[in-house]
């Protein structure tokens, strides 16, 4: 083949090329530019809750006898003993009341690993900050624009005296708080949630089980963490001008069957959020972008145009 036919057969093969990638139909290809910008205040993301957890495996140890309790005690580090008690939402004196705990079969360094909270919750993206209390397995979350940062162990209402669900928000608070329904009873770093029915979250024991009078018991660390971390309410002329960090309080617990993380040994998933509890905070999220005490008047203001 002549040198100027070779060019003439390759110029037309790639000319064929490309008008066979082209879009055949050009409209459907310029309506992608042509989307409508809606413009929200902390739009919801409608997606499942992510979880990228580390992999965990879990056993069950038998605390039958106080030699078992010591010789626990020996076997693992102060570090590692912490996050035993926190699985088992316990206080260390309370382990030789305890038949059986969860144990981690390779112990993690990271604490955040044991969350039985998502690391990350694209329902709440746009907050803040937000506190997310699960009474189903226990725990508290504290969670930074979706991302979790912290998380402990709980101790909710007893069946009798539940706490109650719902969105709530950052009242005031205490250093040292007595309890309305006991005098003798102190309540370190108190944070009020829900005003008029007296519930917070604060320091008190961790028996293992919901057992509180309606508030939500932490450890010291954690009330205190907590107490410096969330913003309580602005108040103006005695009305709420702008709410405090939200307090997201849902699940049930389920007083009859076993605690949850003690079945983590045959389910290490058992404590994911489901189906419903992710519905229940998307709905406290239309909760939370229905009110004008969420956002600033900058904010506000965008969301009406």
């Amino acid at each position: 083949m002549k040198p100027l036919n070779f060019i003439k057969s390759a110029v037309l093969l790639f000319t064929i090329a490309i008008l066979s990638s082209c879009n055949s139909n050009p409209q459907l290809s310029e309506s992608v530019f042509e989307k409508p910008v809606v413009v929200m205040k902390s739009p919801i993301v409608k997606k499942e809750a992510k979880i990228y957890k580390t992999e965990i495996s879990y056993g069950i140890d038998s605390l039958t006898t106080a030699g078992k309790v010591d010789s626990l005690k020996g076997v693992y580090s102060e570090d590692q003993l912490k996050n035993i008690l926190a699985l088992n939402r316990i206080e260390e004196k309370r382990l030789s009341r305890q038949k059986s705990i969860i144990v981690p079969e390779c112990a993690s360094e990271e604490f955040l690993a044991y969350s039985p909270l998502p690391e990350t919750v694209t329902t709440i993206q746009c907050v803040p900050k937000a506190v997310l209390i699960s009474q189903r397995v226990q725990a508290f979350g504290l969670y930074e624009n979706g991302e979790l940062i912290k998380w402990g162990p709980i101790s909710s209402g007893k069946k009798s005296t539940k706490t109650p669900n719902g969105l709530n928000y950052g009242n005031y608070k205490a250093v040292r708080k007595i309890s309305s329904v006991d005098e003798s009873w102190i309540l370190p770093y108190y944070f009020n949630f829900m005003n008029y029915e007296g519930v917070g979250v604060h320091q008190y024991e961790l028996p293992g089980y919901p057992a509180s009078h309606g508030c939500v018991r932490l450890y010291m660390d954690d009330a205190k963490y907590i107490f410096d971390w969330a913003t309580m309410w602005e108040l103006e002329s005695g009305k709420i001008e702008k709410n405090g960090t939200p307090f997201m309080v849902f699940g049930e617990y389920d007083y009859a069957s076993e605690k949850p993380w003690l079945t983590m040994h045959e389910n290490e998933n058992v404590n994911i959020l489901s189906v419903e509890e992710i519905a229940t905070l998307e709905n406290y999220m239309l909760k939370y972008q229905s009110d004008p005490r969420n956002f600033n008047d900058n904010e506000t203001a965008l969301a009406s145009n």
